[in-house]
């Protein structure tokens, strides 16, 4: 099978979390090589940083709107809008390749091969946050993922878990699937002079986060634990955590002196199907503790000390080790570091021209 760059493609994305990262690191891969990528994001304007960063990239179009993701309050009038907006794109750009990274858009009349990356699902977050089956007020999300799903060429996932809920919870095909494990270029993070102290980064309103777990044990530890991300859920509330030391949603730019600070880096999600910010702490020298679910397992093997996520004295009890032990961060921090270089954007792209690749072939099968 050969390989070849798609000329141009549409490639869907959000500016609220990891996807909005995943989406420019491809899009800079592929551009790279040659392609022309059109870039439609929904959850909101990019923000003034958002927008820098894609001017970077030659060959990169960004086209911003308001329009709400379909795991969002009251999506559907939205979801519908964008819908006509990108078969818009598809009339005037015709794409050699759709690329989706969110559910709401895998069952329109593409002409062109469509691949769908579930980055993450409320159905598998639901099971692993709440412990129990997906409300019924969440019935025409299901119906409208099943759709997209069986609609698209290809589905990927960044890990096989994520690829086990999917076929689990809506029934997909595996051999109409692929792991793409997602990459990050190690030359955007260094490693400083390590200082003591714990970080965690993330959407800390975010359940799934499981910063409380952390943060119950922070004031008996001898280090402090700062925190990056937003503390303000979309639906208006608010989340603090006295016992750690808040840094507020920071650049990119800050957040990687924070890594490049940090000697320990703590993730002690119930739910998190990759983790591009525990590669990015990897990338910058920070000694791993992760939670032991099972993405993170496949992710980071033998490169990472791994406590389970709802045992808050367990992580009391290994976090304290590592600040007594800097033998142990220093390995810890070496292996994380080798395990990361390889998932390098290179790995990626590769793989997701094979993907793009294998989409058409299965589009010019379906079509004969």
């Amino acid at each position: 099978m050969t390989s070849d760059v798609p000329r141009k493609l549409l490639m869907t994305g959000d500016t609220v979390g990891g996807v909005w990262t995943f989406t420019l690191e491809l899009a800079e891969a592929l551009c790279a090589q040659g392609a022309e990528v059109h870039l439609a994001a929904f959850g909101g304007q990019p923000s003034l940083a958002q927008k820098r960063q894609a001017d970077l990239i030659s060959g990169l179009t960004v086209y911003g709107s308001d329009y709400k993701l379909e795991w969002m309050i009251d999506p559907w009038d939205d979801v519908a809008r964008s819908r006509r907006w990108l078969l818009d794109f598809q009339k005037r750009l015709k794409p050699d390749v759709v690329h989706l990274n969110s559910f709401g858009h895998g069952d329109l009349e593409w002409e062109a091969p469509v691949v769908l990356t579930a980055h993450s699902c409320v159905m598998s977050w639901w099971a692993a946050v709440k412990h129990e089956p997906l409300p019924q007020s969440w019935n025409l999300y299901q119906r409208n993922v099943e759709s997209s799903l069986k609609a698209v060429d290809l589905i990927t996932a960044p890990t096989g878990a994520m690829l086990s809920t999917l076929q689990s919870n809506y029934g997909v095909d595996l051999e109409r699937c692929a792991t793409v494990y997602n990459g990050r270029r190690a030359s955007r993070f260094w490693s400083g002079p390590k200082e003591p102290l714990i970080l965690a980064a993330g959407r800390l309103w975010d359940e799934a986060k499981n910063i409380s777990a952390l943060a119950k044990t922070a004031s008996r530890l001898a280090w402090p634990v700062y925190l990056a991300g937003a503390e303000d859920n979309p639906s208006g509330s608010r989340i603090q955590f006295s016992s750690c030391r808040s840094l507020g949603e920071l650049s990119a730019e800050e957040l990687s002196n924070w890594y490049a600070r940090a000697s320990i880096y703590a993730c002690p999600a119930l739910y998190e199907p990759f983790g591009l910010a525990v590669l990015e702490a990897a990338l910058s020298g920070c000694a791993l503790i992760l939670s032991d679910i099972p993405s993170l397992r496949e992710v980071w093997g033998d490169a990472a000390f791994f406590v389970p996520p709802g045992a808050p004295h367990s992580w009391e009890i290994a976090l304290r080790e590592l600040i007594d032990r800097p033998d142990l961060r220093e390995q810890l921090a070496a292996r994380s570091s080798r395990r990361a270089r390889e998932y390098s954007p290179e790995r990626m792209l590769n793989h997701y021209l094979a993907v793009y690749n294998l989409a058409a072939e299965r589009r010019r099968a379906c079509v004969l």
